[in-house]
């Protein structure tokens, strides 16, 4: 259900194609700068408090493969450097585009306490914790993303920034978006699209991107329940001989 798929050729850190509601304006796209200031300190990426600093993005210098024979055609290439050249670049155990996150796995005022929570197989779960994490998907359906817009068009499309196209999103439709923004054709102008390659599947960054997403798709429902030892069930599916949660029951059947 909520498998996500990688991103680039090569990266240097897990990218997810987020678009920070703050810096979806006209302003930061045309000055290609996306460093809020983090609302502890009002300073940007939360400098005065040392949390980070704005900074140049970071972009592989390794080859490209002849897998994508393009360049400088999509907006996903060298990851966010068509909208930002310039992001947030967070200290220690701080992380988030404003740096006003824990890492995961860390928790308190300065991120310094450590978190440990246990994933549990879905089929050990209780009644009672099955139908709360079927309701918290469902809550997350309902309920407006307030960190996070999605892009409705292209960069080019935007007009160099200078006509934002983004719109709201409920929570578990972001993460949706963001599996379809990765994985989706390239496109090259007009109707004309490549689809002789998946970035999804085909690159180096599809197992910490699967990894990164699903951490950042838990923290999530985490703050719109308010409950901080959710975590992700998972299922065993190594020797089953059907899909034992495609089923009303759990995520529903295969009609």
């Amino acid at each position: 259900l909520l498998f996500a798929l990688g991103f680039l050729l090569v990266i240097l850190q897990p990218s997810t194609g987020q678009f920070p509601r703050v810096c979806a304006n006209v302003q930061s796209l045309r000055s290609k700068e996306c460093c809020p200031s983090w609302d502890g300190d009002g300073s940007p990426c939360g400098e005065l408090s040392n949390r980070g600093s704005c900074q140049n993005i970071l972009l592989s210098q390794a080859p490209l493969g002849p897998q994508f024979p393009f360049s400088g055609v999509d907006d996903r290439e060298d990851w966010p450097s068509v909208f930002y050249n310039r992001t947030c670049r967070c200290e220690g155990n701080f992380m988030g585009f404003s740096c006003g996150e824990c890492k995961f796995g860390f928790s308190g005022l300065n991120c310094t306490e450590r978190q440990v929570k246990t994933r549990r197989n879905i089929l050990q779960l209780t009644t009672s914790e099955k139908n709360k994490f079927l309701a918290y998907l469902n809550l997350a359906k309902n309920i407006p993303s307030q960190d996070y817009v999605i892009a409705t068009g292209t960069y080019t499309q935007m007009n160099n920034g200078s006509n934002p196209m983004f719109r709201d999103i409920n929570v578990y439709d972001l993460f949706v978006w963001m599996h379809y923004y990765a994985s989706r054709d390239t496109l090259l102008g007009g109707s004309n699209v490549w689809r002789d390659i998946d970035f999804a599947h085909e690159a180096p960054g599809f197992l910490p991107w699967h990894r990164a997403f699903l951490l950042m798709w838990e923290r999530q429902i985490q703050r719109i329940t308010g409950d901080e030892n959710f975590t992700i069930p998972y299922w065993d599916w190594r020797d089953a001989e059907d899909c034992e949660v495609c089923n009303d029951e759990y995520m529903g059947g295969r009609h």
